[in-house]
């Protein structure tokens, strides 16, 4: 008998893939769609509107009724629609609203059905959660420390949307954490944000096919039940493990920039932060594969071979040019962009965004140029893991009241419940050390990384955290000294664009 797939975020990217590869399945699932109703959605599913295996509607995730009308009759719901960057860094309260409302929607929508355990949602959210995860503490896996970057309303959306569907009391759900993904259009993209990416920083990368394959393989029937209520990251294997100097060298490459050092030669090492993105690279990806088979397995210098190929022949005219005129005429100005741009902060000597992303205006202007700059490139597969704080070797079923005791203290606070709930995803109470008391499952707590919500972001308090929980300090003082007192708040960000 055929399944209900309804898919969110259809017209972007991820959601366009995972789509296709349903389509191509349409013998198993009918495929229920919710896009925003604009010209440019309208053109791009016109060939499916009278497709007896697709079923669209045109509206919008905040709102209840669009979404209702979505989930009833559905046997997966596959959330991958949201505010992302760059537009989600110019219009964060909307970001928060979008990608938080539209959780809670799907979430009440599911439990309106008359049978909410006959479905099973699966949530894609997003590396930026972990945030900045240069060397040494460049291995990550979930269950690793919530650290969202300062600034990044993305990542607050995205881990406030995780939260919910966690602990929601739903029977099926899954968390997929998706890494930055390798499309064709990556090519074109020259937002200010490309400099925010410290030069030695690294991502596991995920290609647009793979993660669309991903949407297909999770609905299968023989996904055993273990693999649900569950995170795991996504990526397409070690040989995507880059650095971000190793990305731009293969990106400029398939448009037609060619050399080992194009990177030196049309950029400038200070136009990248040095700290305050998101990245890592995974010692648990694999455990999503050996689930779901969603790889492709293609070499990654084969990948952006095929990138190349698919990129219009005039874009790679850009190879022809004199590399010192690009660097003069195209990318330093997009350094210089105001309000996001790594040079406009310098020239205008806002403190706080060159504070969180290069430290101070000294580290800043020791960087110097490419002659002073070490490029580092780590081994890539020598791994290393964080401290959880509780006794891993355990089975997860097995761990006890004592077990949350101990992970509690070494994020600095207490377990307050004096025992389980009835399983590991029923809440108990909690408190952090700043004496806020909450509630939270044991799963999302040790398996998702979560911890305190009143202490996530905003303002971001870093600071004051890592000096009272040896959890968060693992990563936070791998980047930054203990004696800084720096507390970003909210007003900082917000008003550029929004009211």
């Amino acid at each position: 008998m055929k399944k209900t797939v309804f898919l969110t975020g259809a017209s972007g990217n991820m959601g366009f893939a995972g789509f296709k590869e349903l389509y191509k399945r349409r013998d198993l699932y009918n495929i229920v769609v919710l896009n925003r109703d604009s010209k440019k959605n309208r053109d791009k599913f016109a060939p499916y509107v009278n497709d007896p295996h697709v079923t669209l509607y045109w509206g919008d995730l905040t709102v209840y009724e669009d979404v209702l009308a979505c989930v009833t009759g559905a046997d997966f719901v596959i959330h991958v629609g949201g505010l992302v960057s760059p537009a989600a860094d110019y219009y964060p309260k909307k970001t928060m609203f979008t990608n938080i409302t539209a959780m809670k929607n799907i979430i009440n929508a599911v439990k309106a059905q008359p049978d909410p355990d006959a479905v099973k949602v699966v949530y894609i959210g997003t590396v930026a959660q972990t945030g900045d995860r240069n060397a040494p503490v460049h291995w990550g896996r979930t269950g690793d420390p919530i650290q969202i970057s300062i600034y990044d309303h993305y990542a607050i959306s995205k881990t406030i949307a995780e939260g919910l569907l966690a602990d929601s009391g739903l029977k099926y759900w899954v968390s997929l954490r998706q890494t930055g993904i390798l499309y064709p259009d990556i090519l074109y993209n020259m937002e200010p944000i490309m400099y925010h990416v410290p030069i030695n920083g690294m991502l596991e990368w995920a290609t647009v096919e793979d993660s669309g394959r991903l949407c297909a393989k999770v609905c299968n029937s023989r996904v055993p039940e273990e693999f649900w209520r569950n995170f795991y990251n996504i990526s397409s294997g070690p040989d995507y493990r880059l650095t971000n100097y190793e990305f731009e060298r293969y990106l400029l490459n398939a448009i037609g920039m060619r050399g080992d050092d194009v990177v030196k030669k049309i950029f400038e090492p200070n136009w990248f932060t040095l700290q305050n993105f998101h990245g890592q690279w995974y010692t648990d990806a694999d455990k999503l594969e050996e689930y779901l088979h969603f790889r492709e397995n293609l070499p990654v210098k084969d990948y952006f071979k095929r990138l190349s190929k698919q990129a219009p022949f005039y874009f790679k005219l850009s190879g022809l040019a004199p590399l010192p005129l690009i660097k003069k005429y195209m990318m330093k100005p997009i350094a210089e962009t105001a309000l996001f741009g790594t040079q406009a902060w310098i020239e205008n000597g806002m403190k706080d965004r060159i504070t969180a992303y290069y430290g101070s205006i000294d580290k800043y202007n020791a960087i110097g140029s490419w002659k002073d700059f070490e490029v580092v490139i780590p081994d890539k597969f020598e791994m290393s893991y964080l401290d959880h704080g509780y006794d891993e070797s355990k089975p997860f079923d097995k761990l006890t009241i004592a077990d949350m005791q101990k992970a509690a203290e070494f994020r600095g606070g207490e377990c307050v419940s004096k025992k389980l709930g009835k399983d590991m995803y029923t809440p108990i109470k909690w408190k952090c050390a700043c004496g806020h008391e909450f509630e939270m499952s044991p799963n999302l707590v040790l398996k998702g990384g979560h911890w305190c919500p009143e202490c996530l972001p905003m303002p971001w308090k870093y600071d004051e955290i890592a000096k009272v929980n040896p959890f968060f300090a693992q990563v936070w003082y791998a980047h930054h000294s203990p004696d800084e007192n720096n507390v970003y708040d909210e007003d900082i960000y917000f008003g550029y664009n929004e009211k």
